[in-house]
């Protein structure tokens, strides 16, 4: 009978009247069936997948029980890559901001930690994936330090000397303790001040190599720099011409620093100095020494001055050699 079955099969007469049997009805099912999978598989059809780079949120309740106040320096990566699935209008609207991703430190001891990521995708989506799942940083006692502000202005004209002051002279610096015992002093941003004028100017600490310190914060972050003086003195820059080395002794080399002082007196004086005399003690070997000037009454120096030397006992019957001056 199977084998009956199977040749009438064979017999495309046959196998064309059992296709046509009913069609009607066979094609009514076979369209209800194809409508069910479409309406079923609408919303997985219709989501599209995007990705975001999200910043992390440190977490952190320890300090709810009392134990302090703690910060977290150095997290790398500080954003990471997350990746969710959607309709299309619903993921255009979202921004990376708008997505968490929160690393969570809540009673890990202060030192280096390498913990995992917590996404929570924003509603209608779904998180597929997201680049690294684990990010490091540095967990510290946070740390508030009171330093007195530096200030920083424009190199002044030769001819003037400007008085400035800055309010409030002191600020304090906060952030991760290993962060803030670096910070060597607190500069404010540089500024070019005419007589009698003040600008507000952003505050910014640095360590002891001069380079800016990241993470740290300052309060208040911006000092007033005002300039004091209502305008410019008689001053002059002059060079400085040191004595000569004793009889025995002679200089080979000599380095003033700076070459040219910067002199403050009445006009008239001025006008009649080319140079000033600076008496130094010599002896055998290179060395540092100061120098004191001789200066005419009514003047004043504007800085110290120091000279590199190198002196050398003169052998018997030669002649010793004026010391190097300093040149404006």
């Amino acid at each position: 009978m199977r084998g009956g079955q199977l040749g009438r099969w064979a017999d495309p007469r046959y196998a064309w009247r059992r296709v046509l049997h009913n069609l009607p009805a066979k094609l009514l099912a076979l369209a209800v069936a194809v409508t069910l999978w479409l309406v079923a598989t609408a919303d997985r059809r219709a989501n599209v997948e995007q990705g975001y780079d999200v910043p992390v949120t440190v977490s952190d309740t320890t300090g709810e029980r009392g134990t302090g106040t703690r910060v977290v320096s150095g997290l790398s990566p500080s954003t990471i890559r997350v990746f969710l699935s959607g309709r299309p209008e619903r993921l255009r609207e979202l921004r990376g901001e708008n997505i968490e991703a929160i690393v969570d430190v809540t009673d890990v001891p202060e030192g280096s930690f390498n913990r995992p990521v917590r996404v929570r995708p924003p509603s209608g989506t779904t998180l597929i994936r997201q680049t690294p799942e684990r990010v490091q940083g540095f967990l510290d006692t946070q740390l508030t330090r009171t330093l007195p502000v530096t200030l920083s202005v424009a190199t002044p004209p030769e001819d003037s000397l400007p008085r400035y002051a800055a309010t409030p002279a002191t600020a304090a610096v906060s952030g991760p303790g290993r962060v803030v015992a670096t910070v060597a002093r607190l500069v404010n941003s540089p500024v070019t001040l005419g007589p009698g004028e003040e600008r507000e100017a952003s505050l910014i600490a640095l360590d002891a190599g001069g380079q800016a310190v990241e993470g740290v914060t300052t309060r208040p972050d911006t000092v007033t720099v005002r300039r004091l003086d209502t305008g410019e003195v008689p001053v002059k820059a002059v060079r400085v011409v040191l004595n000569d080395p004793p009889a025995g002794l002679r200089v080979t080399s000599a380095s003033v620093q700076p070459g040219s002082v910067r002199l403050v007196a009445a006009p008239d004086l001025l006008a009649r100095l080319r140079e000033v005399q600076g008496t130094v003690s010599y002896r055998e070997g290179t060395y540092t020494a100061p120098v004191t000037l001789r200066l005419p009454a009514g003047a004043q120096a504007l800085e110290p001055v120091s000279v590199r030397l190198t002196v050398e006992r003169r052998a018997a019957g030669t002649a010793g050699g004026k010391p190097t001056t300093g040149s404006p």
